[in-house]
């Protein structure tokens, strides 16, 4: 039997990353999610959905993306949550973790000094919490594992 995965990540440098270990669910019922329409059409990433964009300072385009990333994990019921940010991915592994779901946040590359504040946030709701740095990893309680570049 295979795994429905869910992998999630806002556009730009999470996605990128995202897509560099896409190995790791390779055979597997995976869902891609970002919210960038052009985003999964040129990492050739099927089948996808696109969500909106949201960061903590608009409540509105919160309360969007939550709704619709609950509308889609109800219809999609996702084994694994996988994300490395931001705040969309957040939001997926806290509802993926109440639907029991295994979640897994991969802390961007690009925080080089210190787990950035979506990481700290994913915490509580990630499985397997990972720091791509292995001094942020031991500062932060990470688990450190590799870097993808």
């Amino acid at each position: 039997m295979t795994s429905r995965i869910l992998v999630i990540a806002s556009g730009g440098g999470h996605w990128q990353q995202l897509m560099e270990v896409r190995a790791a669910w390779a055979g597997q019922d995976a869902l891609h999610v970002t919210t960038i329409a052009e985003l999964p059409e040129r990492f050739e990433a099927t089948p996808f959905r696109i969500v909106p964009d949201c960061n903590r300072d608009d409540k509105r385009a919160i309360l969007a993306c939550g709704w619709a990333l609950g509308r889609l994990m109800l219809s999609y019921r996702p084994h694994v949550v996988l994300s490395t940010g931001a705040l969309p991915g957040v939001m997926a592994l806290a509802l993926g973790k109440m639907m029991g779901a295994r979640t897994i946040w991969l802390d961007s590359v690009a925080n080089a000094e210190e787990m950035s504040m979506s990481g700290r946030a994913a915490r509580r709701f990630a499985d397997l919490w990972l720091s791509q740095w292995p001094h942020v990893a031991e500062a932060s309680g990470a688990e450190y594992a590799g870097s993808i570049l």
